[in-house]
Parts: structure tokens; sequence; C-alpha cells
């Protein structure tokens, strides 16, 4: 990392970048030639021969699912850019200025105190003036004015007031002159005692009586009372100490803590029995010139202890050329090392807190302190210690004070040849070289949990100067990369005002780094959003964003910049608009094309919030992108490989969609702004591609589809609610008929049927109607006098809905029949902004989302539901008082998600909720047309809220009438998360790999290696019986185990049942690992489990019988088990039948995953980029009943079909189909299992069928089978076919697994379990092979799993 910036050239930074910046996911082996591997492993030539040897094909290197999306993405609580806590505590508390400083000098030149002996020589010196070279009352004014003068240096805009030899009465007016002056600002008093006694033990300072005939006493308290607060005292006399001990005490400070809450700063020469030093080679006001002339100062002190002493004549120090301001020079270079040392030994020694007040928050207070550190060297070499309030640690013996010595004499040593000839060139110290070196050294080796880097403060100071400036830029970027804590410790030694001065500068090379830095301090702290934009910074970041030659991804740092400043602050909104932000951002989205270099995923992804951000809630803005046609530009992102821009570009249409009201206007009715045609046609549009992402592969995607319908529905409100009641008449077995027009066009998936929309096909058209009167037609809610708790309401807490009472009832109906004239009657006579159709689209595609296999996208649909006043109550399973089988239902009551009008009955209860009921309700029949007023109403008349914890399914909305303000309403909306998570992308390193790479490649190639050494057994061993019996598990599954799964690597085996119970166990060991459910929908049924990534960290995927995809990390820690995602690979399924009996495959070589069932087309949906990419049609009326992947040809899969044909499918062709045959012609009867021989040709096929036998196909010869088993007669119900060894299994219901070799041959029959007990084993109900020895797993009906070694091969 030594030299990542070293270089000044653009394409060091950015190759950096390229190299490491998106790297956040683990997937680090090949994951760019993923899609290239295809061709070297399968050229798609069905012609070549048959090979048996083991090719590093079956070592696929797609991982899928390790994406930072991926972390608990159900669980995850987004965190954006902090606003406050913490991070804001750099801020200096309140920014304060010196207005005044009172300078009193009591010398009395020529008069020496009575309690001073002096020595001789003796130190004569006040403000480097000789007071005995002239007469003394000249000499007292020409000192007066020359410190005066000493100060302004450090403060000049400060007003300076002098009393010289004063009385108390001159003292006290200065006093209160000053602060009237300062008001609430800083006054300094300096006191100089040289011509008086030493404090007396009071605490009283010595002044004169006006004729100078006596020294009179000043109490100390009587000076506080004066000057007041905040102010600071700089005591310069003997015995100093004891003032800061009276002053402590009279403040009733204790001596430790400094955060007094009078804002009260003491410095003091000397301690309390101390006198000042009295040697000649100091000037007597050593204390005042240490913190008024340090340079001078400190290179006098040094001169006396270094060998320059002899040569170096003084005289020259007062000669250094050059000014203290100017860098260039070599009293302006010494100037600004000594500053930097001093600050840093100061950040280095002090606390936080302290650093902030005395170095950050005042100027003149800040160069005192800089300067009493140098005194507090100086001093103590002479035996007298200053003292200041707050107290300091010692600070002398540091060892930076070694790098100013030596950056003095190297000063020193050029001083003679400068002086001599001013147009000598003069050699900058390398003073700043190397302690950049020093911190770049630091960078290499340091990290959050060792001593922070000491040279922070220097690397501050030299951004001041050009010549360093880039590299210290850099070196800054990199340890603001290593993560918030040092983004937190940069801000707190005061980098801020540098790094935005620096967006004021013009130079090329400096602006990718800087934009960098900008991404680490807001991807921290966002309330540096304001800085920015009063400073006008954003225009700089606008103009990097706009730059073509600038790197995608730095751009998409850019964008993240403009996001933060636009996010939630309507000066930034508007500033941004000034700056034709969405005319930049759009016109790179419109200019993206697909494998463009530019078009890199992370820059469209923060394109796309920015613009999201810059209209969130902001009308103006919103208008602008709407003329721009921003939701036509948008639609392309739809389909973007990368979920994150899909996701963000879905956030982006939601936040043009109009809510009805908006923070920056009083808003007008809802409806007649809807009147405006272009609207019109654009939220049309914007709906229409929403729509067309309803089902996406990614949760990221569908969270923020529903968080968008979620604020269409709160702006259609009325339309919408109007459309779903009408939706729920329950008119006989044809709900859908009451849609206006359902005739939903196909979007890409290739569906059209009605069904697109609805939760997965489970909730048919007759199962609505029953569910709508939940307590008139179901007994089981109410019995005994309380509430069942397994009733559909109870469960969920959700009891306001429904009229669960008799006298409730009737109140509940006439306030329905009022609540539908209006909801019917009234709006309808408006004209409608959006057709019925779109409107039932939108109905279906919020149930879609209400019934989504990821529980809080589930969660999500379920509130926007209740937007438009239907409340889902989901029971697990409705047990009534007859016991139910899971798999029969009660004719009124469905066993699935019920749906539960909301009414105005809960007005009637005054709103409380009465939980217990004297009598359960007996509802007489009622007439037809009152039950069809029975539906989701209209919540208008509702005066209250509920008030119970919002679990996303009660309707808090709606609100008295729409009368509350339009931003408390806008808290109930469902939130947006993809920004605040994009963001975390940010605060995490971006310039290094992570560390765990080197662990991750090594498993993998001990995993490869083992694997292939099992393989390289399979293949050797003469396969004999595989029947010995290594281990049986009772799963005590009720309804017998439906699959097992084999892991590669470990004794594992995993097994689930019918009602989707999934069972780890460890068969070594004969431990059970985990145990969990796959969901808790009542629709319960498995298809498939399959392992993701199994040579690196493996994952399962669990396939419902209704296509609902879950797959899930950690699943073998108990209770740790995580959902990574979830989605339906199947959406609608064939008229007239049940359900959709999903079967799917996993082919981890291409990353693809297959699945069919009652479909009439294969989909095909890549997991990397969670997207459906092809329907394939099945070209046969029948559905499919088995599906196979190759392991070895990426893009190629068998299936199975109802009817006893098998086709093979080859995505990478054209035509799709490579061919179809009926092998199993004898008998017409169902596919059971179908599979790839082991080997490399990508032609042979084994498939058995339901009447018992097996066919071996080779696809090259399609006239008929090469082989026949009949295996068993009529009941064969499973098929293994293992991946490398040639070996097949089949099991059937006679309790019997036969085992075959690729010849036809059998090995060997199972029949019974090899114990004295000699138990039959069930109907073998799924047979798997280990992937890669000869293991066999088999699970029956009876809820046994037996796992079946070949006895050559002894167990791990």
């Amino acid at each position: 990392m030594a030299s990542r910036f070293s270089q000044s050239s653009v394409a060091a930074l950015s190759n950096h970048f390229d190299d490491c910046s998106i790297t956040d996911d683990v997937d680090l082996i090949g994951h760019h030639q993923r899609r290239d591997r295809d061709s070297e492993t399968a050229s798609s030539s069905y012609g070549n021969g048959a090979s048996t040897t083991t090719s590093m094909a079956y070592f696929p290197q797609t991982v899928v699912l390790c994406d930072l999306r991926h972390e608990a993405f159900e669980v995850r609580v987004p965190s954006g850019p902090a606003d406050s806590g913490l991070v804001s505590k750099w801020r200096p508390k309140d920014r304060m200025k010196t207005g005044c400083v009172a300078l009193v000098l009591c010398l009395n030149i020529s008069v020496s105190p009575p309690d001073v002996i002096k020595i001789s020589p003796c130190a004569k010196m006040e403000c480097w003036i000789d007071p005995f070279s002239m007469a003394p009352q000249k000499a007292l004014e020409t000192i007066g004015k020359t410190l005066s003068l000493q100060y302004e240096r450090w403060q000049p805009r400060a007003r300076y007031k002098v009393q010289l030899d004063p009385t108390v009465e001159e003292v006290r007016k200065l006093c209160t002159t000053c602060r009237k002056y300062a008001k609430a600002e800083r006054v300094l008093f300096h006191y100089n005692g040289h011509g008086v006694p030493k404090p007396t033990s009071n605490g009283e300072i010595w002044l004169f009586n006006k004729s100078y005939t006596q020294y009179i006493p000043l109490p100390i308290s009587d000076l506080d009372s004066w000057l007041r607060t905040p102010s600071i005292y700089v005591f310069d006399c003997s015995a100093a100490g004891i003032i800061v001990n009276n002053f402590i005490e009279l403040q009733g400070w204790s001596t430790s803590s400094g955060s007094s809450t009078r804002d009260c700063i003491l410095l003091a020469s000397c301690e309390a029995h101390e006198t000042l030093p009295q040697s000649a080679e100091f000037p007597a006001d050593v204390f005042t010139s240490c913190l008024t002339t340090p340079i001078k100062m400190a290179l006098r002190w040094f001169c006396t202890r270094s060998l320059l002493r002899d040569s170096l004549d003084y005289s020259l120090i007062d000669r250094i050329p050059g000014r203290q301001n100017d860098r260039k020079t070599l009293l302006g270079e010494l100037n600004w090392i000594f500053t930097a040392i001093t600050d840093t030994i100061a950040w280095n020694v002090l606390p936080h807190d302290l650093f902030q007040r005395l170095f950050r928050q005042d100027l003149l207070v800040a160069s005192l302190f800089r300067n009493f550190l140098l005194a507090e060297r100086i001093m103590r070499s002479a035996n007298c210690s200053p003292i200041s309030y707050p107290i300091l640690p010692p600070t002398h013996q540091h060892h930076m004070w070694d790098a100013w010595d030596m950056a003095a004499e190297i000063c020193l040593t050029q001083l003679p040849t400068l002086v001599e000839d001013p147009n000598a060139d003069f050699q900058p110290s390398p003073f700043f070289t190397e302690q950049l070196t020093a911190f770049e050294v630091w960078l290499d080796h340091g990290s959050e949990h060792k001593k922070p880097p000491e040279q922070l403060p220097i690397v501050l100071q030299v951004l001041l100067s050009q010549c360093h400036r880039f590299r210290a830029l850099v070196l800054l970027g990199r340890f603001l990369d290593m993560g918030p804590w040092a983004v937190d410790l940069a801000l707190s030694v005061g980098i801020f005002p540098y790094v935005l001065k620096l967006l004021q500068t013009t130079t090329p090379e400096l602006r990718q780094i800087l934009v960098f830095i900008w991404t680490k301090i807001l991807a921290l702290d966002k309330s540096c959003q304001v800085d920015l934009v009063k400073d006008g910074g954003h225009t700089y970041f606008i103009r990097f964003l706009d730059s073509v030659e600038a790197y995608p991804e730095q751009r998409a740092m850019a964008a993240f910049v403009l996001a933060v400043i636009v996010d939630g602050h309507r000066r930034g909104q508007e500033a941004c608009i000034e700056a034709d932000l969405v005319f930049v951002c759009l016109k790179h989205l419109q200019g993206s094309t697909p494998n463009d270099a530019q078009n890199e995923p992370l820059f469209l992804q923060w394109l796309c919030l920015c613009l999201g951000k810059l209209w969130e809630d902001f009308t103006e803005a919103q208008t602008i992108g709407l003329q721009a046609d921003a939701p036509a530009i948008y639609a392309p992102l739809l389909s973007e490989p990368q979920p994150e821009v899909r996701a963000a570009a879905v956030f982006a249409l939601g936040t043009l969609l109009d809510v009805g009201f908006d923070s920056s206007r009083d808003t007008v009715g809802g409806d007649e702004e809807c009147d405006d045609d272009d609207k019109v046609r654009a939220e049309i549009s914007i709906i229409k591609s929403l729509l067309n992402v309803v089902s996406d592969g990614s949760p990221l995607v569908r969270a923020e589809v529903a968080v968008a319908l979620a604020r269409f529905a709160f702006g259609h409100n009325k339309h919408l609610k109007s459309i779903a009641a009408a939706y729920w008449k329950p008119q006989p077995n044809s709900v859908l008929s009451s849609f206006p027009s359902l005739v939903i066009k196909g979007t890409g998936s290739g569906y059209s049927t009605p069904t697109q929309y609805m939760p997965h096909g489970s909730m048919g058209p007759t199962q609505i109607g029953p569910l709508l009167r939940v307590s008139g037609e179901n007994q089981s809610v109410v019995r005994d006098g309380r509430v069942s708790t397994s009733s559909p309401l109870a469960s969920s807490g959700l009891m306001h809905g429904s009229p669960l009472s008799d006298d409730s009832s009737q109140h509940s109906d006439s306030g329905i029949l009022n609540d539908c004239m209006s909801n019917g009657v009234v709006h309808h006579t408006r004209p409608r902004p959006l057709d019925n159709a779109l409107y039932s689209q939108c109905v279906l595609a919020m149930l879609t989302l209400a019934k989504d296999p990821s529980p809080r996208i589930a969660h999500l649909g379920r509130r926007v539901l209740s937007i438009i006043g239907i409340e889902q109550v989901v029971t697990k399973s409705v047990k009534s008082t007859g016991s139910v089988r899971p798999g029969e239902t009660t004719t009124p009551v469905p066993s699935l998600a019920g749906l539960a009008r909301s009414s105005s009955w809960f007005d009637m209860n005054g709103g409380h909720l009465p939980l217990t009921f004297r009598t359960p309700p007996v509802s007489p029949p009622r007439p037809s047309y009152l039950s069809g007023m029975r539906r989701v109403c209209s919540l208008e008349f509702r005066p209250h809220l509920i008030n119970t914890p919002d679990t996303g399914l009660a309707d808090p909305l709606l609100g008295s009438g729409g009368a509350s303000s339009g931003v408390s309403e806008r808290s109930f909306l469902p939130q947006s998360t993809i920004y605040n998570w994009s963001c975390g992308h940010f605060s995490k390193p971006l310039l290094t790999a992570t560390d765990d790479s080197e662990v991750l490649m090594a498993r993998r190639e001990d995993r490869e290696k083992c694997a292939l050494d099992y393989i390289a057994k399979c293949q050797r061993s003469s396969v004999n019986k595989i029947h010995n019996q290594i281990a049986s598990w009772d799963t005590k599954f009720d309804l017998g185990t439906k699959t097992v799964l084999l892991q590669p690597f470990s004794p594992v085996v995993i097994a689930a049942d019918e009602t989707e119970r999934i069972k780890i166990w460890n068969y070594e060991e004969a431990t059970l690992l985990n145990s969990f459910d796959n969901h808790d929908w009542p629709d319960k049924g498995i298809s498939k489990l399959c392992l993701l990534n199994e040579l690196d960290d493996s994952l399962l995927l669990v396939a419902s019988s209704d296509g609902n995809i879950r797959i899930w990390k950690d699943y073998d820690s108990k209770g740790k088990q995580k959902l990574l995602t979830a989605f339906s690979s199947i959406q609608g399924h064939r008229p007239g039948v049940r359900s959709v009996n999903a079967v799917v495959d996993w082919q981890q070589q291409s990353g693809y995953l297959y699945a069919s069932g009652e479909i009439s087309t294969i989909t095909v949906w890549d997991l990397d980029k969670e997207q459906l990419v092809n329907s394939v049609p099945s070209t046969s009326d029948c559905s499919i009943s088995a599906l196979s992947a190759s392991q070895v040809h990426a893009g190629q899969f068998a299936a199975g079909f109802v009817d006893g044909s098998v086709r093979l499918f080859d995505i990478r062709t054209p035509e799709l189909l490579v061919c179809s045959t009926r092998p199993h012609a004898q008998r017409v009867e169902r596919v059971v299992g179908i599979g790839f021989q082991p080997g490399l040709d990508p032609a042979k096929i084994v498939s058995a069928s339901q009447a018992g036998d097996i066919q071996f196909l080779d696809i090259r010869r399609q006239k008929d089978t090469y082989l026949t088993i009949d295996a068993h007669r009529g009941s064969l119900t499973s098929l293994a076919v293992h991946r490398h060894a040639p070996i097949i299994a089949s099991g059937s219901a006679k309790q019997l697994i036969k085992v075959f070799n690729l010849e036809g041959e059998q090995l060997g029959s199972i029949r019974y379990y090899p114990t004295f007990m000699a138990q039959k084993i069930g109907s073998v109900s799924c047979l798997s092979f280990h992937p890669y020895q000869l293991l066999l797993a088999a699970g029956a009906a009876d809820a046994c799993v037996s796992i079946y070694a070949d006895e050559i091969l002894p167990p791990r």
C-alpha cells in the first residue's frame, strides 16, 4: 500500500479504485469471467464423444448471494449518515473571538520592589527593549506600545487598551470599558508585575497610588467582578501561582476539572513558591516573550544550547528574512513548523474536549496556548514552572521538540548566507516531507486498535502548502478510509474548514481525492450539508459529476455527496436545482448504454438515489423531472442486472409520485391537481413501470416497490379504496368479475393470465368471499365468552377491524352503509385521474406484496393494503373445535391469510377495544345486499388513531377526515431504506481489499483438493453394493421426510417434510444441529433442497411447492439461521389448477435457478442478478414433473413431463429446445426423476417414470432409448444419479431401493435395516447421493432418514 497514491497521475488513483472499491463481497473467485466459462466447458456441440475424465468444470467459479445487500436484509436497521450524536462532537461548540485586550504594566522603572534582591548581571529586557537605555517614562510608553504590537500579531482585529503603572481606579475603568466593548466576546487581561511586590497570600495584586508613593493591593475578586466572563488572564510576575490558586478557590472550582460553567482561562508565569529567572540570558519578561514572540525566544534559547552558540551572531536572529505569514520565506516556514509541532504536542497529550476548547475555539487563545507550551519548555530549564488553568499535563520533554530543534538548526545554518545575500536561494526544511513519510508508515501498519497517528495535526498544516498538498490529501484519504473512527479523529483535529476551503481551488489533480475525502466525511456526518451549500461547495461536485474523464466510481462518490447535500435539506435542494443537477443526472442516466465502460452500476445507483433525494417532497423538482421525461429515462433501468440499481431506480420513480401534500407548499385538494394531463400521463407510466418489478427477484427492489405503491395509495386513496371495495363484493364464485377490466398485459415475463399479480395464486377467487365476515360465519372465533386465540383476528391483535359483538355489529352496519354511500356515490361522480384497470392492477400488486415470501416485504405490503383500507390478518393455521388435518380445510374458513375489513365499529366503542364479551355473538342471516356492503370501507370517519404499537397491519393513516397536517400523516408512510442502506457502502474501507480473502481462498483450495480426492476414489472403486447402512435418524416428522440432502464436506444431512420444517443432523455424532420452519404462511409444501456455493460458504436453498424460494445462511447453527433472500420463482399458474407444484433445480456453474410446474414455461433466474433472465416455453400442453440442470454445462437442463415425455433445453442456443422425446411410451405415466449421467457428455440422460421404468437416453440418437431398466412395477417414487460415479439409485413405494450401474446392471437392493430387528424401511419418498462420495441418503414416509455407503468405503 505504500505507493498507492504516490504518483500524481489520475490513473494511479483510479486503478486503485478499480481494484478495490466495489468489491465489498467475498466473491473473489473468478467473478468477472463467470459467464465466459460456459464456452470453455461446453461448446454446445452434441456430437463429441463421451468422456469420463473429471475436469475442473466440475468446480464452478461462480459464487452467488454473498454481496453486501444480503447481510441480514430481513433484520436490517438502516443506518445512513448520522445527523447528530457522537459525530458532531468534532464541531467547536461555539466559535469565540477575543474582542478586547487590556494590558496592565506595573514596571515602575528604576525603582526595585522591596521584596526582590537582584543579582548582577540581571535580566532586564522588557518586550526586547532595555528600559534603562532611555528616560523611564519614554521607556514605559515604548514597552507598552511594543507589547500591544506583539499581541496584535496574533489577533489584529481586537481593540487594545494599555494602562502603564496604573491606580486601582484606572484598572477598574479599563476593565469595565473592555467588558462593555467586548459584549459577549472574550477579554484578555495581561498583567506585568515586575515593578511591584509579589501577590499577597490573600490573592491580591499590587498597583500604585496616584503619587507613586504607595503600592495599593487589588483583590482578585474585584478584578473578576469587573471583567466577568468569558475572559483570559496572563499574569507575568513572581509567585503568580498564588493568584491562580486564589482564583480557583474564589470560583469554587475543583482543580482537576477544567470544565467550569464559567469560561475563565488563566496563564501564570510560575508556581506560588517560585520567583522569575533573573539570568541575563533571558529577558526579564521571559514568560511574555514566549507568549508573544515565540520564534525569536525559541531560537535564542536554542542557540545558547547548540553547537552554533560560538559561531552565530545573535543579532542575526532579529534579522531573519521574510514575513511570519508567508510560508515561502524562512521566517514564515519557521513559524509554520512551530505551529505544526505545538499543535501536534497538544493534540497528542490533551483530552479531546480540552484540545477543542483551548486550541480550536478562539484564535488568540489557541496561539497563546501553543506558545505557552514553549514557555513551559524554556522556563523549566531555569527551574521555573509556568502554570495554567485548565491545568495541562507536562509537555516540556515531548519528543516532537527534537523535531523542532532540528528544524531550528537547519534554519540557523542558512541564516548568515541569507542575511548577507538577499537573493540567495532559501532551502525549505525537510520537516513536512519527513512527517508525511512517518504518517505513511503509520498507515501501512496502524489500525483502530493502535495508538492514533501523532502526525495528524501536521497533515492538517501541510494542506496549507501547495507543494505538499496532493500527497497530504492522498494520505489523508487513506486514513479516512480506515473507518468512521478515523474520520472522527480527523474532524476533531480541525480538518473541516481546510477541506471546505479547498473546494474553491480549480487544481484538476486534487479533484478526485477531494471528492473521496468529502465522501468519507459525509458518510459519517450528514450535518456538513449545510456548510457545503452555504459555501457553494455543491457546484464543485456537480461539475465533477458531469466530467466524463473522471472514473465512474469516483463520479458515483460525487453523486453520493450531492445526495447527502439534498437529503431532507430544502436549501440544498433549491441550490442544486439552480445548478441544473436534474439535467446533469438525467443526461448521464440516458447516455448509459449496456456494456459501456461508464455504465458502472455504483454510478447508476447513485445517480438514481441523488435524483430521488432531490425530488423527495419537493414539488418544484418533481415538476422539472416530469418535464424532462424522467419516467421514460428510468424505465430501462428497472431491468439492469444489479439489484441495487433497480432498487435505486424504483426509489427515484416513487419519489416522483405526488403523495398529495408537500412540506414546501400549502396543499389544495389532491384531486383538482391531478387533472393536469401531463401529470396523469407521467403517473400512469410510473405505475406501469413499477408493476413490472412487483415480482422482481431481489427483496431490495420489491421493498422499494412497496414503499412507492404506498405513496401512490396515499395520493389516490379514495379511488383505490372504491376499487378495493368493489373487488370484495362477494359475487358467487367470481370476485374477479367485479374488476372493471382485469386483462393484464404481459410484462416481459411471458404471462398474460389474470392471476399474474395474484398472491402466488394461492388465494383463488372463490376463497376470498368467505373471509370478509369473519365473525359472522366462523363461530369458532368467539366461544366461552372470550376471544379464541386461534381466530385469525385475535392471533394478530387486530381486533378493531371486525364487529365482534351483536350490538356493535348493528352499529357497524349502519356506519358502513353511510360510509359506502359517501365512498361510492360522491367519489364516483368525480373524474378519476387514472383508469380502473390500472387501479385494479395496483390492488393486485399490493396483495402480491402482502403475501411475499420475504417477511419484511410482506409486512410492508400489509402496511400498503392498510392505506387503502384492507387489513390483512395472517394466521398460521386455523384450528377450529374439531381437529382439522393440515391437508383439509373447512369450507367457511380457509386456512390461509384472512382479509378483515376496516369499519367504523371502532368509533362506537369510544376508541377502546373490548377484549372480552358477555355472550358469543349469534349473527342472524343477513340479506344479501347487506353482505354486499360488508366490505372494505373508507376510514375517513374514524376519529381516533389506534394506539396499539404499529405492527404494520393497522391503519393509523387516515385519521379524522384528513384534517391532521400532511407532515404528521407522512410519518405513517413506510419509509424507503435503499438510500440509507446504500450509504453504508461508503463508510466501509474502499481502498483496501477485505482481510479474510486469503483465508477464503485457502479454504476453497482445500475443498477442491478434497473433492478431487473423493471423485478419484469414486471413479476408481469397482462400485459394489451400496447397502451398508452407516446411520439412521428418526426425524420425528409427522408427515414423513419429503426431501433430503447430504453436505459435501461435513457429515451432515439436511431433511425437510411437507410442512416445510427443516432439520439438520450430524450423522457421525448423531446430533441434531438445528431445526427451523421455512416460513409461517399457512400454505405449506416443500419441493426441493439445494446447496448453493458448496465449495465456499454454502447456503441452503429451500423451494416450496408454490414456487417460493427462500435461501438461508448459517442454517446449521442452532437458532442462528438467517434468511438471505426470498422470492417467488413462479408467477401465476394454469387456470383451473389449485397449486403450482413447483419443480426447481440449481446450477452452480451458471448461477441459474430453473423453475417450473403447472405453468407453460420454465423460468430461468440468475441468482447473481436476482433477476428473471429467461422464460423458456415448455412446448408442451402438459406440466413439468421433474427438472434437472447439468452440473457441467452451464445453461443446459432437462425436463420430464406428466405425459412421460422428456425434453433437453440449452438456453445458450437461440432455439432453446435441443430435442424432445417420449422414452416412457408403454404406459403414459409422469416422469418422477430425471438426471444427467456422470461425465462430461452433455447428451446422456437418465429418466424414470412413475410406472417403474428407468430409461437411458442419448440425445444424439434421438430415435429411442438405448437402455431400459424395469426397476419397480408401477410404484417408482424417486431417482438419484451420482454426479461423478457411474451409479444410479431408484426408490419405490414398496419399501425398496435399487442401485444400478450405467450399463443397467443391478448392483444391489436395500430392503431391510441391517440390524437384528430386521425392521422394514417405509415407502421411499426421496433419495440423494453425496456430491463427491459414494454415500446415499434415503428419506421414507415414516420419517426415517438412512444413509448407506459402499461396503468398501468405510464412513468418514
